[in-house]
């Protein structure tokens, strides 16, 4: 009776020892599962984001780290973009105010209309000049512009011409020569004024 006692417990012992172990089994094939699906999402969600970055952001970097910061880095500079742009939006803006100004001949904020209208300002690495001159003046005001970018040591990248009924922009983007010398864009706008008879400073 002792040795019927004995197997009986030994044969339940054995049993759950099955059990225990075919749990276990399961746990790890679920884990193995969960994590092979975890991988593949991540692999998808990388290649998706990989695949957003500009080449030159992610030129010669393989590691999913490397990735990350560069789309960290690609978020920022387009922040910096978006600035920009939205600066230069509101030049644009004030630009085309000061135009539907003086294309109506009349009174405004900014006061009784001259002849023209000059306007110095800095930009990227140069200075730009816009002036708003009568169109019976056609190429007065902007030879008077030239020359005086010249004597101030200025090279001209561009220069646009947009007429407006009887007026004519010019937008003169010019860059510094000497690198190390700083342009006094005060003393640049008094010097353009003297030198285009009738002129006024464009209002900030």
């Amino acid at each position: 009776m002792d040795d019927t006692i004995h197997n009986n417990f030994n044969g339940s012992g054995s049993g759950r020892q099955q059990r225990k172990s075919s749990n276990d089994n399961y746990k790890k094939m679920v884990h193995r599962e969960m994590e092979r699906k975890r991988r593949k999402d991540m692999a998808k969600l990388h290649g998706s984001l990989r695949s957003l970055l500009p080449l030159e952001f992610i030129k010669g970097k393989r590691s999913i780290s490397d990735h990350m910061n560069e789309a960290v880095n690609y978020i920022d500079h387009l922040q910096k973009k978006i600035k920009e742009l939205g600066a230069k939006r509101d030049e644009l803006q004030k630009d085309n105010s000061i135009a539907l100004e003086l294309e109506s001949g009349g009174t405004s904020t900014h006061g009784v209309c001259p002849t023209t209208y000059v306007m110095v300002r800095p930009c990227s690495g140069g200075v730009e000049i816009m002036v708003n001159s009568c169109f019976t003046e056609e190429g007065l005001a902007i030879s008077r512009v030239l020359q005086e970018l010249l004597e101030e040591g200025l090279v001209v990248d561009s220069c646009v011409c947009t007429k407006v009924n009887e007026r004519l922009i010019y937008t003169v983007q010019s860059q510094v020569s000497d690198m190390t010398s700083t342009v006094d864009l005060p003393g640049l706008q008094q010097k353009l004024m003297e030198a285009i008879p009738l002129s006024k400073k464009i209002p900030n």
